[in-house]
């Protein structure tokens, strides 16, 4: 009898250390798996690409045409039409703002200038412009070509010297043509093959640029920028001028700006831009 009370113990405790060893073995597996999937999970929410933030912008609207007809916008120093005026400004000029004021009842836009400027010495004061003449509007800002940066080979902008036309094409469809101001003697467009590596809503163009042009500009706010050489050739939209179809600029493309805006919603960084005689 107590043979079989001692093979009976034995019995159960054998079963009892097998149960506590499965559970274990179960516990570590399920472990196992959650660890798994919680790097698989992780992986995947890296290589989702997350919503990138938007920046506001205005575009003047109510101000003076090429020729500084009608009436320019009045840049302030502060928010208030008490302030000293320190610039003005023409439709269609596209400038970033850093913060949104509300002053009597009025809101006004504090201009941010982050970018890099060549000659930073001539803003002197604070720049503000009022919610009245101006349209304001978000972007994603700069972009910038890089290796994860997802390329539509089918689309491709030629730009014609000779014509002074632009040609923007989707695979053979023909998505824009229009007429252009291209760089006069001695800073003339470059001719090649080239891709849009970088493009911004809003450009603060100065000169003279050392090695491309003795001219000495000052141009804020220049819209719609698509950069496709290292030197600073860009497609970007022309507030100052109604040439076009001439050659005009300091080597830039130059398109009317409310064509610039079209075409640089159309293109994304990566394009080919193909430049001709």
């Amino acid at each position: 009898m107590k043979v079989i009370l001692r093979n009976r113990l034995f019995l159960i405790s054998t079963i009892l250390v097998l149960m506590v060893s499965l559970d274990i073995s179960l516990n570590v597996s399920i472990l196992k798996q959650k660890n798994l999937i919680t790097k698989v999970l992780a992986q995947t929410t890296e290589n989702i690409e997350k919503p990138k933030p938007l920046f506001k912008y205005i575009e003047i609207t109510e101000g003076c045409d090429h020729s500084f007809r009608d009436g320019c916008v009045n840049v302030r120093s502060g928010p208030g039409k008490d302030y000293k005026i320190v610039s003005r400004l023409r439709n269609r000029t596209v400038l970033k703002v850093d913060s949104v004021e509300t002053r009597n009842g009025e809101d006004w836009y504090k201009i941010s200038f982050d970018e890099w400027l060549r000659y930073p010495d001539r803003i002197t004061e604070d720049w503000y412009v009022s919610a009245d003449v101006s349209n304001l509007f978000y972007n994603e800002g700069t972009v910038e070509l890089n290796k994860k940066t997802f390329v539509q080979n089918n689309k491709h902008i030629v730009i014609s010297l000779s014509e002074q036309t632009l040609y923007a094409y989707d695979g053979d469809y023909l998505f824009m043509k229009e007429k252009v101001s291209t760089g006069v003697k001695d800073t003339e467009t470059p001719t090649g093959n080239f891709i849009i590596y970088r493009k911004t809503p809003s450009r603060y163009m100065q000169g003279p640029i050392p090695g491309a042009t003795e001219k000495e500009y000052d141009t804020p706010g220049v819209p719609w920028d698509l950069y496709f050489t290292k030197d600073g050739a860009v497609i970007h939209g022309a507030f100052w001028h109604n040439n076009f179809g001439k050659v005009f600029s300091n080597g830039c493309v130059n398109l009317p700006p409310e064509k610039a805006k079209i075409l640089y919603a159309w293109a994304d960084v990566g394009v080919p831009v193909i430049v001709n005689e």
